[in-house]
């Protein structure tokens, strides 16, 4: 009996978690001789949710491995590249390109389909809200909101996208990084006073940890910062505001009154933190007035998934595909300068960029070959070319 709903990484690679018309299809093309029959399948998306005009791919690195040891090939667009649905003249962007006996791979298509839509999600949610944050400290708060199976996959997706830090444990794993947190209201209820609680996390943890206050456990947040200046002096780095939305009102209104009182004061070096609520639509306006940093949790791990599909568009060097769908092996031919894409035929030699004239470059790159992995690149090499693309971005 499982103790968790979870597949293991055993069953997953093994294509347990396919569905079962795979399994019956690869049944089938056995049966009658066909498993041998080599195609090119491509990976594709249509329109992103929410009318988003951009997403950025994720879960590359996870495809790879589930495809060790498989006798495919796989090129693919590298991981954080941001991508439209379709290229300059309307054609579908293959984001991934798999070529194998289809017999061979058939039942990892559902698996590859659900480590890309769910990761490519969470990672364009949190491109759209470091491009609205700025340069403001981006911490990923939202695990608890999803299958804590997940929480390496979300808190890798949303630095991959931009943000500066995570909260668990198994994220700050994953991307190699300090796990970054504040405090919560349940050690200020079990002092039952603030001040208490605040000197306390200050006595007790080591003088790497941030000293930030939470300030509105019990009072208002103007009062609970000062209470908290004044309580931990050049020691308190910042106060974390995390209103209920039922209460907290003008937000805006009240971190621009925090941080008129606190300067007032001369506590300019402590920052506001804030928390509860944030979204791509909404942290705009609060850093601008006057937020430093942002814990952002539901928006990133309750994203939209991206729906990507996988089709066959070539069986044995011909060209094959089901309507709706563009038949032969592609290449994308993108502009560095623009990120303008350009489909074409594997066969055609690439074209200038249509909208600046600059000279395009092949944008699906091998990432498996004959079932061995290329060399992967690290977490902070993808998020550092996901913020390069940001700057470029309409």
């Amino acid at each position: 009996m499982r103790l968790f709903h979870v597949a293991s990484e055993d069953e997953i690679k093994k294509g347990e978690t396919t569905d079962v018309y795979f399994v019956r299809t690869k049944q089938v093309l056995e049966a009658k001789g066909l498993d041998k029959v080599k195609v090119v399948a491509e990976v594709t998306s249509g329109k992103l949710p929410e009318n988003w005009e951009w997403g950025v791919l994720c879960g590359v690195e996870e495809v790879a491995r589930l495809f060790e040891g498989c006798p495919v090939d796989i090129h693919a667009m590298p991981e954080g590249s941001v991508f439209r649905p379709f290229d300059y003249h309307g054609a579908r962007v293959p984001l991934i390109n798999i070529e194998g006996a289809y017999a061979d791979f058939c039942t990892l298509e559902t698996p590859l389909l659900g480590l890309i839509c769910q990761a490519s999600g969470a990672a364009t949610m949190a491109a759209r809200i470091r491009r609205a944050a700025g340069d403001k400290l981006l911490m990923a708060f939202g695990i608890r909101r999803m299958h804590p199976a997940l929480s390496p996959m979300l808190d890798r997706a949303a630095y991959i996208g931009g943000f500066d830090g995570v909260s668990s444990l198994s994220g700050a794993e994953a991307i190699g990084k300090e796990p970054m947190g504040t405090m919560p209201h349940s050690l200020i209820i079990l002092f039952g006073d603030q001040v208490k609680a605040w000197k306390a996390f200050d006595e007790v943890m080591a003088k790497g940890v941030p000293r930030i206050a939470l300030v509105d456990t019990y009072f208002d947040e103007k009062a609970e910062s000062i209470m908290a200046a004044e309580a931990l002096k050049s020691r308190l780095q910042g106060v974390r505001l995390d209103t209920p939305g039922s209460r907290k009102g003008n937000f805006a209104e009240l971190i621009r009154e925090v941080r008129w009182e606190l300067d007032a004061r001369g506590y300019n070096h402590v920052k506001i933190m804030v928390s509860g609520g944030l979204n791509d639509e909404n942290i705009g306006e609060l850093a601008r007035a006057g937020a430093d940093g942002f814990g952002v949790g539901t928006s990133i791990s309750n994203a939209p998934t991206i729906d990507f599909a996988m089709d066959i568009v070539e069986v044995e060097g011909r060209p094959a595909a089901k309507r709706g769908k563009l038949g032969g092996r592609k290449q994308v031919w993108r502009c560095p300068r623009c990120l303008t894409d350009v489909v074409r035929l594997a066969t055609e030699p690439p074209s200038k960029c249509p909208s600046c004239g600059g000279k395009t470059e092949a944008s699906l790159k091998l990432l498996v070959k004959n079932g061995k992995l290329e060399k992967l690149p690290s977490v902070d090499q993808i998020r550092r070319h996901v913020l390069v693309q940001l700057k470029k971005i309409s």
